[in-house]
């Protein structure tokens, strides 16, 4: 089992669902966690389970949360998979600001504790781990700007891990797209959603997505980012029957060569 005895780690995002999964899989794994979210109920029911895990309470979007945590926690592993739940209806009968969600606390809060990272920055060997979605590939149609958003989130680490590459901070930034899942709340409303769409019973509908992506997965897998030997792919795919899997870098392409007279 991989092993990241003597590191400490920031979980945003840990009061339930992946995240949840997320913290208890790091603590698990030896590291000291400090566990954020705005839910102080869920993290002191995660807490319960886990006494090791120090638990935080704020709005994961603010700065000073942010430097208030760096200071009191210096993480070797950061990970950020704190989101919004979005509406489930067509793109006609959102309004702006439900369609618009995801950008404002997801893209938002991604932002925040990313440039933190950077601009301290962490120490070397760090590694920033980002939760965006298997939506930011297949689309999300039903979910407003979600799946945009997760994209955009895909980007930032591949602009944060370039960053870090030019400063030479020995820093990675990675992006999780986990595939819809119905084992979180966020997910099953999704399936329920889109198995009414496509007239079918969600039993049919969750029977097409494969196995299931379970915060003991993503916990997993995070795990295997904080601690193993990577290449240089960014982003990274997580299915339930596949785990890990790497997809196209988003890099931006060399410019070409000048043609010499």
């Amino acid at each position: 089992m991989p092993t990241l005895d003597n590191t400490h780690a920031i979980v945003v995002g840990a009061s339930r669902g992946l995240g949840r999964g997320v913290a208890q899989s790091l603590s698990a794994a030896g590291a000291s966690v400090l566990a954020i979210a705005r839910d102080q109920a869920g993290l002191d029911d995660l807490q319960a389970s886990d006494p090791a895990i120090s638990v935080l309470a704020g709005d994961g979007a603010d700065p000073e949360l942010a430097a208030r945590a760096f200071a009191a926690h210096a993480p070797d592993v950061l990970a950020v998979v704190a989101g919004a739940s979005p509406e489930s209806r067509p793109i006609q009968d959102h309004t702006w600001e439900s369609f618009s969600r995801n950008w404002e606390v997801d893209v938002r809060l991604t932002f925040t504790w990313l440039q933190a990272a950077l601009r301290r920055p962490l120490r070397p060997g760090s590694r920033v781990l980002l939760m965006s979605s298997g939506a930011a590939v297949a689309g999300s149609p039903l979910s407003g700007g979600y799946a945009g958003a997760k994209a955009t989130i895909r980007f930032m680490a591949g602009y944060g891990d370039e960053e870090a590459r030019r400063a030479g901070l020995g820093i990675r930034v990675l992006a999780v797209l986990p595939r819809l899942t119905p084992a979180t709340e966020l997910g099953l409303a999704a399936v329920r959603a889109y198995a009414q769409r496509a007239g079918i019973t969600q039993a049919q509908y969750v029977a097409n997505l494969g196995g299931p992506v379970t915060p003991e997965l993503a916990g997993a897998a995070f795990v295997e980012l904080a601690s193993g030997t990577l290449s240089d792919d960014v982003a990274y795919l997580l299915t339930g029957d596949r785990g890990l899997a790497p997809v196209p870098s988003l890099r931006p392409a060399a410019p070409p060569a000048r043609a010499v007279a």
